[in-house]
């Protein structure tokens, strides 16, 4: 792929994955107000700009979907590098200019992504007992529990009835 065009895709994952979780937020806005109808548009538009955003992902390598001893693998790696270099590298950056609220929202994601990697690392040894449990997730700061809602989020003290509960599969 020519340079041009790498930059171009790459552009394009980006804003349409910031559509994406844009377009969700707005949904949630509209059910809070009572518009049902906009909310499943907007929930609609969201999920097509997803579809966008997998495909730009997949033109640039990125979202190739192998076993899933192979994806959690991957994932329990790239949970790990965002976790001990990238986000360390933007505390310290936003540290340095005087950023102290862009710090702490890097500082509570690099704790979160350490617990992902976790997450995957133990879901990986865990894979042949086929066991089966639901996650929680902290809307606030992204902390996932296993089995249930801590009273508190370990991470941003959030309450226990703001964890999101995930079931099943989702399409």
């Amino acid at each position: 792929m020519g340079e041009k065009t790498r930059k171009n895709v790459y552009d394009a994952f980006v804003g349409e994955a910031k559509a994406h979780h844009r377009l969700l937020a707005f949904a949630r806005k509209a059910e809070e107000e009572g518009y049902p109808q906009i909310a499943k548009l907007f929930r609609a538009v969201a999920m097509a700009e997803g579809v966008h955003a997998e495909r730009h992902l997949r033109l640039m390598g990125e979202a190739v979907v192998q076993s899933t001893e192979a994806n959690l693998q991957s994932s329990f790696e790239r949970e790990s590098t965002v976790n001990r270099v990238t986000y360390p590298e933007f505390i310290r950056e936003a540290e340095e200019e005087g950023e102290s609220l862009a710090a702490m929202t890097f500082g509570q994601a690099r704790d979160v992504e350490e617990r992902h990697a976790g997450l995957y690392r133990q879901a990986l040894r865990a894979m042949l007992r086929e066991e089966t449990h639901d996650y929680y997730v902290c809307p606030v700061c992204g902390f996932i529990a296993e089995r249930e809602a801590p009273d508190e989020c370990p991470i941003c003290g959030a309450k226990r009835e703001r964890f999101v509960q995930i079931t099943g599969s989702s399409s």
